[in-house]
């Protein structure tokens, strides 16, 4: 199938997915995540409608980001870690940042994205299944909590809300209760009314479970197979 037709599935996916849950399709936000993929691919995404993009590296995407200039409506969020050391970069490329994860790397990219005087939306990466192998910041861990009362000193960043990516598994349903956690983290932080810090967002759900995500509350899923096909491979 072509890109095209893929998006078109998917947003029919996204629509059935919201009737079911007794939610409106347009309140959900499809993200393709292009890494591996080359700008001619990305180009065929747009093209489909597609306006929202994630990428997992800093240096890739440099690589591609000199040719999609052009695409100026288009929004392209880092998703994946982010290394300290990447931030003045990150801050240079991208509009938002989906995977914040320590006061350590707000403090760095604050300063990088009032060097380039911009505000970046970011997103708080929560690690639910407390997996060595992800970044985020697990849910009982002290480190939420300083970042949440840092937030208003980072006058060049905006809190949006929470990303989370739970433990793989081949049936959807295993994501259910990693979803409605980050659901009810949002919820508790949200009656809290802290300064600096909106909600809105829950970021949750990719190709092979974002409609068990949509049901539990995603407002953002991140498709990448199911748009673009298989990644390349190495």
């Amino acid at each position: 199938m072509s890109i095209s037709l893929n998006i078109a599935d998917v947003q029919q996916r996204i629509a059935t997915a919201t009737r079911r849950a007794g939610r409106q399709a347009h309140n959900v936000v499809l993200m393709a995540v292009s890494k591996t993929h080359p700008a001619e691919r990305i180009r065929e995404a747009y093209a489909g409608g597609i306006r929202v993009f994630g990428e997992n590296r800093v240096q890739e995407f440099a690589g591609k980001a000199g040719s999609l200039l052009d695409l100026s409506d288009a929004e392209w969020h880092m998703i994946g870690h982010l290394q300290s050391n990447k931030t003045a970069k990150a801050a240079e490329l991208f509009g938002a940042v989906d995977s914040l994860d320590s006061v350590k790397l707000a403090d760095r990219l604050n300063a990088a994205a009032e060097k380039e005087k911009k505000k970046i939306p970011v997103l708080i990466e929560m690690n639910l299944g407390d997996e060595e192998s992800k970044s985020g910041i697990t849910p009982e861990s002290r480190y939420l909590e300083d970042l949440l009362l840092a937030a208003p000193r980072f006058e060049a960043l905006e809190f949006h809300g929470l990303m989370t990516v739970p433990p793989f598994s081949d049936d959807a349903e295993n994501a259910r209760p990693y979803f409605r956690r980050l659901r009810e983290i949002r919820d508790t932080i949200s009656i809290r009314k802290l300064p600096a810090i909106s909600m809105e967002v829950l970021s949750m759900g990719m190709s092979h479970d974002f409609e068990v995500a949509i049901e539990e509350g995603s407002t953002c899923v991140r498709v990448g197979t199911a748009i673009f096909g298989e990644r390349p491979k190495p």
